[in-house]
């Protein structure tokens, strides 16, 4: 199995096609929308925010979804605006605008599956995105550099591109996994069923040329989402837009079936992976990204609790900022994480060197060393609860005070 982040057309999945124009969406004239294309359609599964205030894309893609049976035929982004807070015009403006695409890339008006990010609350212009589709359509193609279109064209505040693909052999034939996804602010994904609070937007799209049905699908997305995009955090602040979608083609004729499955469901977990710690490595404003590896939990719901509670803690991210050593602050942390800890069972190791144990700071505290492992770009933080044998590894950031002035100025 081959796994990169770069992109040739030999690594990409057969059956799709790719591309991406500026339609004046965004104001810094920069690509804004972007289609996939699957000619001969693809079985899909999605996961959206559990964001009770949702998009209206979130609300026509659920739909469509569930209409087609998880058909979809082609996949429409726009950015530069978020189509949420809109009220009933926004959603007749996803619904024209998806009907529109149907109609250019000759498929059903419910095999077009939508999605939006940018700002909230702003009009969508339909007319833009819809002028934009004949040149859309004459943009498309299947080489890595159209698959690239599609990737930067879904960016806002995102410095750069994120895209991973893999390659598994299955009895000499390649099946092939590219995703993109983009996400530097308003990252906190909590993708699933409607519950949790409401707070701009991840988007992740994971396309393959495996053969497989929705429902197939649907069982290999969420243990892969799960364990990547659940599993990060920049400021926690769940989106109103929040989508992954995974398309199967079915163009390798390879079937997912028990022999198949464990290899691509590994190589599925490594392209979220990738696609996931590229978001936080991409946050706006980030200084240091922040591996918590926290193990010896009762449960695994418990050792992601207590992650989650120590990523979202300001005083935490602030100390990280500056590499403070501050150890101090990710016990009180995880202490008010809701989950019944005894400190004198807790050690915790950061950048590899004790920091506390027994209840106490370490006999082996090295307060100048551990400051130096803090300045590196990326350091693990773990956690040894001492309560079991769940775990949870969760990728995060520091709070800076770029990150303060990019969404101070966000929307003027």
């Amino acid at each position: 199995m081959n796994t990169e982040r770069s992109l040739t057309s030999e690594g990409l999945p057969q059956g799709f096609v790719w591309g991406a124009v500026a339609a004046g969406i965004k104001a810094s004239g920069k690509l804004d929308v972007a289609v996939a294309v699957a000619p001969k359609g693809a079985q899909a599964a999605a996961m959206f925010t559990s964001n009770t205030v949702v998009a209206a894309p979130v609300t026509v893609g659920r739909r469509y979804m569930q209409s087609t049976g998880g058909r979809v035929s082609a996949v429409l982004v726009n950015a530069g605006n978020a189509n949420c807070a809109t009220g009933q015009a926004g959603i007749d403006a996803c619904v024209h605008t998806c009907a529109v695409a149907a109609e250019t890339f000759g498929c059903i008006f419910d095999e077009v599956f939508p999605s939006s990010t940018g700002i909230i609350g702003v009009p969508f212009p339909t007319e833009k995105l819809v002028a934009a589709l004949p040149a859309v359509k004459a943009s498309l193609g299947n080489s890595a550099e159209h698959a690239e279109l599609f990737a930067r064209a879904i960016m806002t505040t995102d410095t750069r591109m994120k895209v991973a693909r893999a390659v598994v052999e299955v009895d000499g034939v390649a099946v092939r996994i590219f995703g993109t996804a983009k996400g530097a602010g308003m990252i906190a994904p909590q993708l699933g069923a409607p519950v949790g609070p409401p707070h701009a937007t991840m988007l992740g799209y994971v396309f393959t040329d495996l053969m497989a049905g929705a429902e197939e699908l649907r069982g290999l997305l969420g243990p892969a989402v799960e364990g990547s995009f659940n599993s990060i955090s920049i400021d926690g602040d769940t989106s109103t837009n929040d989508t992954v979608l995974l398309l199967a083609s079915g163009a390798s004729g390879v079937k997912l079936n028990e022999r198949v499955r464990e290899t691509f469901v590994h190589a599925l977990a490594l392209v979220c992976g990738s696609l996931a710690h590229q978001i936080v490595a991409d946050g706006e404003g980030v200084g240091h990204v922040v591996t918590l590896e926290i193990t010896g939990a009762a449960t695994e719901a418990e050792a992601k609790q207590v992650a989650r509670t120590i990523a979202h803690s300001p005083l935490c991210k602030t100390a990280w900022s500056s590499a403070d050593p501050n150890w101090g602050r990710l016990l009180a942390a995880a202490g008010r994480s809701g989950v019944a800890i005894d400190a004198e069972r807790v050690t915790v190791r950061i950048g590899g060197l004790p920091v506390f144990e027994g209840g106490m700071r370490a006999k082996d505290f090295d307060e100048a060393a551990t400051h130096a492992a803090m300045l590196e770009r990326e350091y693990v933080i773990a956690i040894d609860l001492g309560m079991g044998t769940a775990e949870s590894h969760f990728v995060t950031c520091d709070l800076t005070e770029e990150y303060v002035r990019i969404n101070a100025d966000y929307s003027t």
